[in-house]
């Protein structure tokens, strides 16, 4: 069984034709499941629905804590992609003998051309055949957690030299 913590990012947004603006509703985990028809046991819990460049101090510690408690020694973090390393750094901090994988998406689901469902589909892969750590899966790749970055200038997770 993985489990898989939803915190919110780009993964999860929807366009709010009122308000003309990105916003959150109901995560689409369950419908991207489906639709990948993935046969891997999974469990998902929500634990946020927020921008990365929102998550607080608090908000991490809440991640770190789920991660600690949860009984899967396998999980997967859909994140916000602008501070993933941030939060995959506060888990190695404070998480141990687990396989962690941390993913996200740089166009949101619901905009049907998103690098989300293979991002998600890579993650739980990688979740499934790595050993305990924290890890980053974008882009096909995966990263140690102290090993990666976002080129902000491509969109691309790349290692660090």
């Amino acid at each position: 069984m993985i489990r898989i913590f939803v915190t919110g990012g780009t993964f999860d947004k929807t366009y709010d034709e009122i308000g003309g603006r990105l916003a959150f509703g109901e995560s689409h985990l369950p419908e991207m499941l489906r639709l990948g028809r993935s046969h891997v046991a999974v469990s998902i819990g929500t634990l946020m629905m927020v921008d990365s460049l929102d998550m607080t101090a608090e908000d991490r510690a809440l991640i770190v804590r789920q991660c600690r408690e949860c009984a899967e020694a396998r999980i997967v973090v859909t994140h916000g992609t602008d501070t993933m390393v941030e939060t995959a750094a506060a888990l190695a901090a404070g998480v141990s003998d687990k396989t962690i994988v941390l993913t996200g998406a740089m166009v949101p689901y619901a905009f049907g051309s998103s690098d989300g469902l293979f991002n998600l589909g890579s993650a739980l892969s990688y979740a499934q055949l790595l050993p305990p750590g924290v890890w980053v899966a974008m882009n096909g790749r995966h990263f140690p957690w102290d090993g990666v970055r976002k080129n902000r200038d491509t969109g691309i997770f790349e290692a660090l030299s």
